[in-house]
């Protein structure tokens, strides 16, 4: 697909919405998207299929590299569902003091593991991803307003990208002691 038949406008590295009326993805989008990515310093892109922050519903496909850190979260007031295209991942459920409450090891159909969640209420969460690079398709309800995420004091911010490696490091070692997945 040639560029101007994407017609992408970039809000930012790593956020990219479509004005197309009808959003569609192949596997040379994806293959694109993946080349946006790690050119980004975070790992990450996203394109929006939603066309302003605004919108009620907000879908999106998600890259995320292995080293992308996703700083843990959650969004009051909303739900959100991830179906995994390709790759592999943990996702990482807390309670509000930052204990692992559950882990839910995901990857596409074919993989066998989970390949859909939602989670209805607020809960603080994140990824540990387990491939060289994650594909998924995220969905919410909107609008984004910056500030509405809750952010943990127990996790890095992200700013010091050592401190959020040893952090998921860490994690990973309380979910899987004996081995630490890789």
């Amino acid at each position: 697909m040639i560029e101007d038949a994407r017609k992408y406008r970039f809000q930012n590295a790593e956020v990219i919405y479509s004005d197309l009326e009808i959003v569609t993805a192949s596997r040379e989008d994806i293959g694109h998207l993946e080349d946006l990515s790690s050119k980004n310093p975070r790992k990450r892109i996203r394109l929006c299929a939603h066309n302003t922050p605004e919108n009620a519903l907000h879908e999106m496909l998600i890259i995320h590299e292995r080293t992308a850190y996703v700083r843990p979260h959650k969004h009051p007031g909303k739900s959100e569902s991830m179906h995994v295209i390709s790759g592999r991942v943990d996702l990482v459920i807390f309670d509000d003091a930052g204990e692992v409450a559950q882990v839910i090891e995901m990857g596409d159909y074919a993989s066998g593991l989970t390949f859909y969640e939602r989670i209805e209420k607020p809960v603080f969460h994140t990824l540990i991803i387990r491939s060289d690079v994650l594909v998924f398709h995220e969905t919410t309800n909107g609008p984004f307003q910056l500030g509405t995420t809750e952010f943990p004091d127990w996790a890095p911010d992200g700013s010091d990208a050592a401190a959020a490696e040893r952090y998921i490091r860490n994690l990973d070692q309380r979910i899987n002691p004996q081995t630490g997945k890789q």
